[in-house]
């Protein structure tokens, strides 16, 4: 809920620096208005459900975030076709992540099953485990999912492996109702080489989509508080090199036969169980550590953070430990949580200070337009207009002279554009060179709108394909050659495929544009029946 001051003698004002920069609170995909969706398991057909997808709020104390999330995706779920008959479903949870996690300089703690991070889209990240172990009284794998016996616990069965048919076209699927992610959350037909064909019977998209030529993004948060990456990051932990797959440390152990377990074989290769895995020192930057990270400096972490990465091989398909484990680096304090603390602060945007007066703005083609109102203005000198490209340091980019006292609007456009994100305040400045600011609000502009359009030619579908994660929804617009607009739908936040049924038009030329607040973007496609 926005504030507005009111200015009486600005002397009094209180200025209050918080630590709302923080990945930790801007990271997540805050959502109100998207539904999940899911197939059914029976017909095949899309249905929408009644829960919203993502995020929902982001509270904040001195020391911890409070992430409510429904714990479903914006993407489509399901079916699993390994005879799980359950659906995804509204998790109504809140997790508490510390602010600042810590580094465990005791024994490490070991991943368990469950629930070991949450992707920034509230859905859960489990480890490699799915509850199946070896019985070699029987001679079979038992536990879990396998009802009727107890695995002996000594060779565990890697999950990605062993439940790859239960997993839907963005390699998730639910424990109950509690659906997640084992490994990287990515579609199966993205990958380079594609080893699931589910995606051909139920097609989805998954949270992003890898891309070997940048730093992946953030996509999550392990159970002790530490960030998770996709694959890709500088091969240099100073954030400089190339750009380079991080690779898991983790390798295939040179065996033939397993104690108390089965030997290798075409059902039980090696792979199967997580114990035929064994961890080698890396002797390389972009080479991980047994917990499946470094500490490096990322885009979000200029300064440096440990971080996890999901790993990928050279085909882009999962590699294991997956994401986390099989140890934690740091402490393990993330918690479910029934209720949020009564003074905690509601997170909307990159906010620094505390608002004091009503400030807004957009952006054109020329720069950046800031507006402002006062209240009850009184014995205000001026208005300096500061911008940073980091939300910390900031500087003076031009000044507006107070009106008076009274409650007033200014304007200020800051010429010039720019690339990525900027960060603009107001510091109020009174007659007696006392002074405050501002909140701080942000504005952020992509290099382009990175989406490819297949097939074109088109006849009855046309599929938009996003290269990355789609942080914001953005409209999509279908016209024809004389500019009618024919169609218009949403491209989804943490969506990466946007489909456009086009067998109902006729044949011709048509545009489809791809707005993104002040970025657009047309593409010029045929349609053929």
């Amino acid at each position: 809920m926005k504030k507005k001051l009111l200015i009486t003698t600005i002397s009094f004002l209180i200025t209050l620096v918080t630590t709302a920069q923080s990945p930790s609170l801007s990271a997540w995909l805050r959502n109100s208005t998207i539904t999940a969706r899911h197939y059914d398991k029976t017909t095949g057909a899309l249905i929408s459900d009644a829960s919203l997808a993502n995020v929902q709020s982001v509270k904040y104390t001195s020391t911890d975030v409070y992430i409510s999330t429904t714990g479903l995706p914006a993407y489509i779920t399901g079916p699993f076709l390994d005879g799980n008959t359950n659906v995804a479903g509204n998790q109504n949870a809140i997790f508490k992540f510390p602010l600042t996690p810590t580094k465990n300089t005791g024994t490490p703690t070991a991943t368990t099953a469950g629930n070991i991070g949450i992707f920034i889209n509230g859905v859960a990240l489990f480890d490699y485990r799915d509850g199946v172990s070896w019985n070699n009284s029987q001679s079979k794998v038992c536990g879990g999912p396998i009802m009727g016996c107890t695995g002996d616990g000594l060779w565990n069965r890697d999950a990605v492996v062993g439940e790859r048919l239960g997993f839907d076209c963005a390699k998730g699927h639910p424990a109950g109702t509690n659906y997640h992610h084992h490994q990287n959350p990515s579609a199966f037909n993205l990958d380079l080489n594609v080893i699931s064909t589910i995606c051909n019977l139920y097609s989805a998209d998954g949270l992003y989509v890898i891309n070997s030529s940048q730093h992946s993004p953030l996509i999550g948060f392990a159970y002790d508080g530490f960030p998770i990456y996709g694959a890709y990051a500088y091969k240099d932990t100073n954030g400089t090199g190339v750009i380079t797959r991080m690779k898991s440390s983790y390798a295939l152990r040179n065996i033939t036969t397993r104690t108390s377990g089965p030997a290798v074989s075409t059902t039980y290769p090696l792979g199967y169980f997580k114990e035929d895995y064994e961890f080698i020192t890396p002797t390389s930057t972009d080479y991980l550590d047994e917990h499946n990270g470094r500490f490096c400096k990322t885009p979000e972490y200029p300064n440096g953070t440990y971080c996890y990465f999901a790993t990928v091989d050279v085909n882009h398909n999962s590699a294991y430990p997956y994401v986390v484990g099989p140890t934690f680096y740091g402490n393990k304090v993330v918690t479910k949580v029934a209720t949020i603390p009564g003074g905690a602060t509601t997170y909307t945007g990159p906010i620094l200070f505390v608002e004091s007066i009503d400030i807004n703005g957009y952006l054109n083609d020329k720069g950046t337009v800031l507006n402002w109102t006062t209240t009850n203005e009184k014995d205000v000198k001026y208005f300096a207009i500061e911008s940073s490209n980091d939300g910390i340091s900031f500087s003076k980019v031009g000044e507006v002279a107070s009106n008076g006292n009274s409650n007033n609007k200014y304007s200020f456009t800051d010429w010039g554009t720019f690339i990525n994100t900027k960060y603009y305040r107001i510091k109020i400045v009174d007659v007696n060179g006392k002074y405050a600011y501002s909140k701080v609000i942000s504005f952020y502009q992509n290099k382009t709108i990175d989406i490819g359009i297949f097939p074109n030619p088109v006849a009855d579908l046309l599929i938009m394909q996003a290269n990355g994660i789609v942080k914001n929804s953005m409209e999509i617009t279908l016209a024809n050659a004389m500019g009618q607009i024919i169609k218009k739908q949403q491209f989804l936040q943490g969506s990466t495929i946007c489909y456009v049924e086009t067998r109902d038009l006729t044949n011709g030329v048509y545009f489809v544009s791809v707005n993104e607040g002040i970025n657009k973007k047309v593409y010029k496609i045929i349609i053929q029946h």
